[in-house]
């Protein structure tokens, strides 16, 4: 049995015993369905008229505490101070 299987089984039996069932979650979560349209998704009014955009990008990131100093090797194979 793979792990998404054996973590489905789980959520199954905790939903069980507290007697939980497919309606609840309808209920509590509604019908909506999830939108796959992605025309108008873009990145509009991220930056400035004087910034360009992947300056914009790492400010927001930075600002949100997310910009992580490093590369994308460093990610991979981990970086030279753990190694």
């Amino acid at each position: 049995m793979s792990q998404p299987d054996d973590a489905l089984d789980v959520l199954r039996g905790v939903w069980s015993a507290q007697g939980q069932t497919s309606a609840d979650l309808d209920e509590d979560c509604g019908t909506t369905k999830t939108c796959k349209k992605m025309a108008g998704v873009g990145f509009d009014g991220l930056a400035g008229a004087d910034e360009d955009l992947r300056t914009a990008w790492r400010a927001r990131l930075e600002r949100e505490g997310k910009l992580k100093p490093g590369s994308v090797r460093d990610l991979i194979l981990g970086s030279a101070e753990v190694r």
